[in-house]
């Protein structure tokens, strides 16, 4: 198979919206699907994808209202409408079976195309992305109490975390200063320079939706139980949001995942890459 380790950047119009996409190695490798976090875009791929395409399809599309895709006003921003882009946009690009690569928010987009087309999963590889209620961290409580009460004066407090000082909160974190400092601040600086007021009422939406998406994950639990995909699992566990017992709590259902606990938090492929791309390479390969 030829050495295709370049990353592509493309546009897709998919009914009539238009995608921004990243895209690395051959077409015909085996594919690995990569759906994003917040308050992230396909940027977060972009050291990943390279380091694996000399055996793998990758492809990272910008959610709509993410990045450098659109913000059409007749998409439904929710995990439900995200899920169906994501299944058009693997059906316009031509993969049919493929490894879901779970991070954050995309964790549960993804798992609920799984659970639409579980014949469509070849593996996951699973990365600081929560579906254990009992397992959320204490950077929750804010949410918790806003689901608990959801005031007019609790959702503009979810709209202050949606700034550049909030964008920052989130990429930083829980880590040490020490793996702080490789983070760069582009992540934070690009990505509010992308928002919007459309866009930022977008995200206050969906993270005042997050208490629909808790409701949700029994059945993420169901799927992983009922089919046990291939599972390799890498956590940063100096989270606050999913400490080292989320990621343990997926051995409830998957009671033969993968686990590997790394030094770095939420966002590990910009402290911890080259650790997450070998893990990531030896479990494909043998799965293969």
């Amino acid at each position: 198979m030829a050495c295709d380790n370049i990353v592509r950047h493309q546009l897709v119009d998919l009914d009539g919206v238009k995608v921004f996409y990243r895209e690395a190695g051959p077409q015909d490798a085996p594919a690995i699907l990569l759906p994003h976090g917040y308050p992230c875009s396909s940027y977060e791929f972009r050291g990943f994808m390279p380091l694996m395409a000399d055996r793998w399809r990758l492809l990272a599309p910008d959610f709509p209202g993410c990045g450098y895709s659109d913000t059409p006003h007749d998409f439904t921003y929710n995990f439900d409408g995200y899920a169906d882009f994501l299944e058009r946009f693997a059906d316009r690009l031509g993969i049919n079976r493929f490894a879901l690569y779970l991070h954050d928010f995309g964790s549960q987009i993804g798992l609920r195309l799984a659970i639409r087309r579980p014949e469509r999963i070849t593996a996951l590889i699973i990365q600081n992305g929560d579906i254990y209620a009992d397992q959320l961290g204490p950077k929750y409580a804010s949410l918790q109490k806003y689901f608990r009460n959801p005031t007019p004066e609790g959702r503009a407090s979810l709209g202050e975390a949606v700034s550049e000082e909030g964008f920052r909160d989130e990429f930083l974190n829980d880590v040490r200063p020490e793996l702080a400092r490789r983070i760069p601040p582009d992540l934070w600086k690009l990505h509010w320079s992308l928002m919007t007021p459309r866009r930022r009422e977008i995200a206050i939406d969906v993270i005042a939706g997050l208490k629909d998406n808790l409701a949700w994950f029994p059945r993420y639990q169901a799927y992983l139980h009922e089919h046990l995909p291939p599972t390799l699992i890498v956590w940063g566990p100096q989270d606050g949001y999913m400490p080292e017992g989320s990621a343990r709590a997926y051995f409830r259902d998957l009671p033969r995942a993968e686990l590997h606990l790394l030094d770095g938090g939420h966002w590990l492929l910009e402290t911890n890459l080259f650790e997450v791309v070998a893990l990531s390479r030896d479990f494909l390969l043998r799965i293969e």
